[in-house]
């Protein structure tokens, strides 16, 4: 199984999970895991996503992705699940 990482940092406004939910479901994109906490106004989010159904290119992904962030006024960050291991092993 492909996996991803997305991250969401940005001000809390109404939306936000729906809209990054509704892109990736759009995409074939399945929810493993999802976690988002609010801090003194300040959205962050982490999704864990099974990327086997995406029928684009990842780097596509990752640009729409960003482009729906600065809609939305937030920044959305995609990884490759293995990238993401790589960059974060001690």
């Amino acid at each position: 199984m492909k996996k991803c990482i997305v991250t969401v940092l940005g001000k809390d406004t109404v939306g936000i999970v729906a809209k990054v939910c509704t892109y990736l479901a759009e995409n074939k994109i399945n929810i493993l895991d999802i976690s988002q906490t609010i801090v003194q106004g300040y959205f962050n989010m982490m999704v864990i996503a099974d990327v086997n159904g995406l029928e684009k290119d990842f780097t596509v992904l990752c640009d729409e992705m960003e482009k729906l962030g600065q809609e939305i006024g937030v920044s959305i960050h995609c990884q490759r699940e293995d990238i993401f291991e790589k960059m974060h092993r001690l």
